[in-house]
C-alpha cells in the first residue's frame, strides 16, 4: 500500500504491516549491499515498529529539539532495522536508503551521529544501553524533561559485564524514564545465547537488580503495546521489557536457524522471503513529535575562575584538579562523575559544592565512561575521573567515544611509579599511550598547580577525549597565577646559547630535569629544560627549534613504560618536522620506566626507574662524553 501522506497508525494489523515492511526492508538493504545483519532486525522488528508508530516521541526535522526521546540500538549490529525505521519516517530516501555499508554513506555499517538522529555509535556490545543510563540521568536530574530514553539490546549483550552496571545504577537514581528492551532470539553469533530463550532467568537478573520487568511474547503487537504502557506508567523504577523473539522471524529460509548472524541472503532466497513477508511495502509513518516541556536550564552561566596557588607551595597536581572542578563549577553546563574515589581525586569538592551536578558511579569505571557520554549527549560537560590505572577497564568505552564525536573530560590521578608504596598495580603507566592512540584526544600533563587550573580552564570547552593525567605527590608551584598555557604549547623553563643537550618532561619528571640541571651547572654543563604539558598535540615547533640549537640531541623523560607515551610523542614531532623541512633528524634518547616496579618511597621508586635527577645526569654526560 503506497501512501501519499504520512499516516497515524494505532491499530494493531497497520502495526503489523508497519512491522513486515520493517522486516521487508531489512532484507532488501542488506541484500543490495551484500553485507549486514539481516537476522537480527528480523527478530526485534514487531518492538520496534509498535514504538516508531504509538510511543516515540520525536521530531526528525528538530533532532535537537530539547523534548525529544532518545533511542539507541544497544544492539547496533541491527542497523538495518534502524535505517528502515527511518525510512518508514520519512527521514531517509528510497535512494539514501540503498546507500547502505557504502563508502561516503551516513548509513554506516553500525550507527554512527554522523546521522543527526543518532546520539551515540554502537557496534562494541554491552556500550548503548550504559550511554542510555547518562542519557536518562540527564532527563532526571539535569534537564527534568519530560522524554524517555529507549534502548534495545540483544541477548547476547547480556553477557557483558558493563550491562549489569547499567541495570545496577539506572535502578540507584531510579530512572523511570528509561526503557530497556531485550530482543531475546536466542541465537548469537556461534550458536545459543548463554541464556537461552530462558526468559524467567533474564526477567529474575532484572527484577534483583531492582528493576520492574516485564516479560511478553515480542511478536505479539497487543502484548508489545500494553507492555510500552505499562513501562510509561512506572513511577520510580526503571522498566524493562524481556521479549521472546525469533531470529530471522518471517523469513523462512532463515528463520530460528543457526549460522546466518551477520550474513546477507542470497539473492533468490531474498526474493522467497520478501514474497513470504507479504511483499514490499511502502508505509509512510506519522511519528508522534514531542510535547512541549519545560525549557532545559541554559548551557552556561557563570565564568571560571581558577584557583591560584603561591610560588615555592607544594599541592598536589589531583589537589589543583579537585579545586579548578569545584571553580568550574560555576558553569552551569559542568556536571562531575567519579567511581568511588573522590577523597583522592578530590572531585568531593564539586560534590560538596554542586551535589545536583555530581554523579558516584561507584567503582563501575565502564558505565561511568558511558555516563559521561550519555550526558553529553544532552550538551553538558563531564568530567569523569579515576586512577589513571583503572581508566584502562573502560578502554574501549573511549574508543567508542571518540567515533561517537563524544565530547568528554577524563581525569587520571595516581599516574606512575611516582605513587610510592601502594605498588604496580595502582601505578598507570600505559595511559599516555592508550589514550594519545584515540582519534582526535587530546593528553594533557601538567606539573605543578596553577598549570593544573589554568589547563582545566581550556578543558573544558576542548572539543572530543580530552585527558589529564595528575599526580599524587605534592610538588612545587613553579608557575605565576599570571602565566598561560596554551593547548599545544610547551614551557621552555632552562635556557641559554651553550645548551648541549635538550632535556623534555613532563608532570612529575619536569622537577627531577630542573634538580638535574643544577647539578649540571655545578659540572660546567648547561641543558635547556622543556615543560611538554600538551602531550597531544605536542610543541614540534619549539622541539625541532631546540633540537637545532642544542647539537648533542633530545632526551625525553617520563613516569610512564617508554612505549606510547612522550618520549614517542617527541621523537614522531621532530621526525615528521625535520622531514618537512628536509633536514636532519635529531637524535632523540627515550628514558621511560625500566623494569616492573614494586613498592617503595617515590624517591627510591624514580630512582629505581631510572627516571630521577641521577638518571638524567647520567644520560645527559652520556651523550655530551662529559665535555661542558
Amino acid at each position: 500500500m503506497v501512501t501519499a501522506a504520512p499516516q497515524v497508525i494505532t491499530d494493531p494489523a497497520q502495526m503489523h504491516e508497519l512491522a513486515q515492511q520493517l522486516r521487508v526492508d531489512s532484507i532488501r538493504v542488506s541484500t543490495r549491499a551484500k553485507s549486514g545483519h539481516p537476522t537480527s532486525s528480523l527478530s526485534a522488528a514487531d518492538l520496534m515498529g509498535v514504538l516508531l508508530a504509538k510511543y516515540l516521541r520525536y521530531d526528525f526535522n528538530d533532532p535537537e529539539n530539547p523534548n525529544n526521546d532518545h533511542l539507541i540500538f544497544s544492539k547496533g549490529h541491527a542497523s538495518p532495522l534502524l535505517y528502515s525505521m527511518y525510512k518508514a519516517a520519512g527521514a531517509v530516501s528510497e535512494d539514501e536508503f540503498f546507500t547502505y555499508r557504502q563508502f561516503g554513506s551516513r548509513l554506516e555499517g553500525h550507527p554512527t551521529p554522523a546521522i543527526p538522529w543518532v546520539d551515540v555509535a554502537t557496534g562494541s556490545l554491552g556500550q548503548g544501553f550504559p550511554i542510555g543510563v547518562g542519557v536518562a540521568l540527564a532527563g532526571k536530574y539535569l534537564d527534568k524533561l519530560p522524554y524517555h530514553v529507549w534502548v534495545l539490546l540483544g541477548d547476547s549483550e547480556t553477557a557483558e559485564g558493563s550491562v549489569w552496571e547499567a541495570f545496577d545504577k539506572a535502578s540507584h537514581y531510579q530512572l523511570d524514564n528509561l526503557i530497556a528492551i531485550i530482543d531475546v532470539n536466542r541465537l548469537g553469533q556461534t550458536g545459543e545465547t548463554e541464556l537461552g530463550w530462558n526468559l524467567d532467568a533474564y526477567k529474575r537478573r532484572v527484577d534483583a537488580f531492582g528493576w520492574n520487568a516485564i516479560e511478553i511474547d515480542g511478536h505479539n503487537i497487543e502484548e508489545i503495546d500494553a507492555a510500552y504502557a505499562r513501562a510509561l506508567q512506572s513511577k520510580g523504577t526503571p522498566t524493562c521489557i524481556v521479549a521472546h523473539t525469533i531470529k530471522g522471524k518471517g523469513a523462512p529460509s532463515v528463520e530460528n536457524k543457526n549460522g546466518w548472524h551477520g550474513k546477507a541472503f542470497p539473492e533468490q532466497a531474498a526474493e522467497e522471503d520478501i514474497k513470504a513477508l507479504g511483499g514490499e511495502r511502502n508505509l509512510l509513518i506519522q511519528v508522534h513529535t514531542p510535547e512541549k516541556g519545560q525549557q532545559a536550564p541554559p548551557s552556561q552561566s557563570g565564568s571560571y575562575q581558577p584557583p591560584t596557588y603561591n610560588a615555592g607551595d607544594k599541592v598536589a597536581t589531583r589537589k589543583a584538579y579537585g579545586d579548578a572542578l569545584k571553580a568550574l563549577g560555576a558553569r552551569a553546563d559542568v556536571v562531575a562523575l567519579d567511581a568511588e574515589v573522590g577523597n583522592s581525586t578530590f572531585t568531593e569538592e564539586f560534590a560538596e559544592a554542586y551535589p545536583d551536578r555530581f554523579f558516584q558511579i561507584w567503582i563501575a569505571e565502564q558505565q561511568m565512561i558511558a555516563a559521561a557520554v550519555g550526558l553529553q549527549v544532552r550538551h553538558y560537560k563531564p568530567f569523569a575521573a579515576t586512577f589513571a590505572a583503572f581508566l584502562s577497564r573502560a578502554y574501549d568505552f573511549i574508543r567508542m567515544a571518540a567515533i561517537s564525536q563524544a565530547d568528554i573530560k577524563l581525569s587520571g590521578s595516581h599516574a606512575g611509579v611516582s605513587i610510592g608504596e601502594d605498588g604496580p598495580s595502582q601505578m598507570a603507566l600505559e595511559d599516555l599511550a592508550s589514550l594519545r592512540a584515540v582519534h582526535g584526544s587530546t593528553v594533557l600533563y601538567p606539573c605543578d598547580a596553577n598549570q593544573t587550573a589554568k589547563l582545566m580552564g581550556e578543558m573544558a570547552d576542548l572539543p572530543g577525549i580530552v585527558y589529564m593525567r595528575t599526580t599524587r605527590a605534592a610538588t612545587p608551584v613553579i608557575y605565576s597565577v599570571d602565566d598561560q598555557f596554551p593547548v599545544g604549547g610547551s614551557k621552555v623553563l632552562r635556557e641559554s646559547d651553550s645548551d648541549l643537550v635538550t632535556v623534555v618532561a613532563a608532570g612529575i619528571t619536569v622537577g627531577e630535569a630542573l634538580a638535574a640541571y643544577d647539578r649540571l651547572q655545578s659540572h660546567g654543563i648547561s641543558i635547556r629544560v622543556v615543560d611538554a604539558y600538551s602531550v597531544k598535540p605536542i610543541d614540534a615547533e619549539t622541539l625541532l627549534r631546540c633540537a637545532r640549537e642544542t647539537e648533542n640531541g633530545i632526551i625525553t623523560v617520563e613516569d610512564h613504560w617508554p612505549e606510547g607515551g612522550l618520549g614517542e610523542a617527541v621523537l614522531h614531532a621532530v621526525t615528521e618536522a625535520a622531514e618537512d623541512e628536509t633536514v636532519a633528524s635529531p637524535l632523540v634518547k627515550i628514558m621511560g620506566v625500566q623494569g616492573m616496579p614494586t613498592s617503595g618511597t617515590p624517591d627510591q621508586l624514580l630512582h629505581a626507574a631510572g627516571i630521577d635527577a641521577d638518571a638524567i645526569v647520567a644520560a645527559v654526560q652520556e651523550m655530551t662524553g662529559g665535555r661542558s
